[in-house]
């Protein structure tokens, strides 16, 4: 993973896909073309967090009741109601604490479903990247390419675009050459 950063980074986009480069090896004694292929996904550094995160940690969100313990712990834990029970209403999750403490309870319960919910937008935050890295890579295969990039015929073409560049400018980092002139939409 390449990590780029600055002004123009953004144009990047245009590389995304499957990436053919065809070369006689210097090695090779019958001239026969290699082929090898890669796939370029290009990604938000900071992905956004997931729409309506930060709503579902309001103080709304949350419902929370209290009860009084069983089992084990005497007249305090089974007359009181110390046992903190919180339910998260947008997803449903629910967890409890039963202590004989009620502000350790409550404590307890809400950064075990605060933790839950981390995980649970962390999927998804995983799961949109993902989804997004599928989409511009494609399968892989050759019918996924977006260039070819051919070293003993020094050409370059660009298959969405249908633009054509000498290989070793666009080696020598003219990428450009091969760009529409208007970077695509990210929606």
């Amino acid at each position: 993973m390449i990590e780029i950063r600055g002004r123009g980074a953004a144009a990047l986009e245009q590389e995304a896909g499957g990436h053919r480069i065809q070369r006689v090896p210097p090695t090779e004694k019958r001239d026969r073309v290699q082929s090898s292929t890669v796939t370029v996904a290009v990604l938000a550094a900071d992905q956004p967090m997931p729409a309506g995160a930060a709503a579902e940690r309001s103080e709304d969100a949350y419902e929370i009741s209290w009860f009084a313990g069983t089992g084990s712990g005497g007249q305090h834990r089974n007359k009181h109601a110390n046992c903190c029970r919180i339910r998260h209403l947008p997803t449903g999750l629910v967890r409890t604490a039963t202590g004989r403490s009620r502000q350790a309870n409550l404590r307890d319960a809400r950064a075990a479903l605060d933790a839950d919910l981390n995980a649970l937008l962390d999927g998804q935050r995983k799961a949109d990247i993902d989804g997004s890295r599928r989409q511009q890579v494609g399968t892989g295969q050759r019918g996924d390419k977006v260039r070819t990039y051919r070293a003993q015929d020094n050409r370059a073409v660009d298959h969405r675009t249908g633009r054509k560049s000498s290989f070793t400018r666009v080696m020598a980092g003219g990428l450009d050459r091969l760009w529409s002139r208007t970077p695509p939409s990210s929606a």
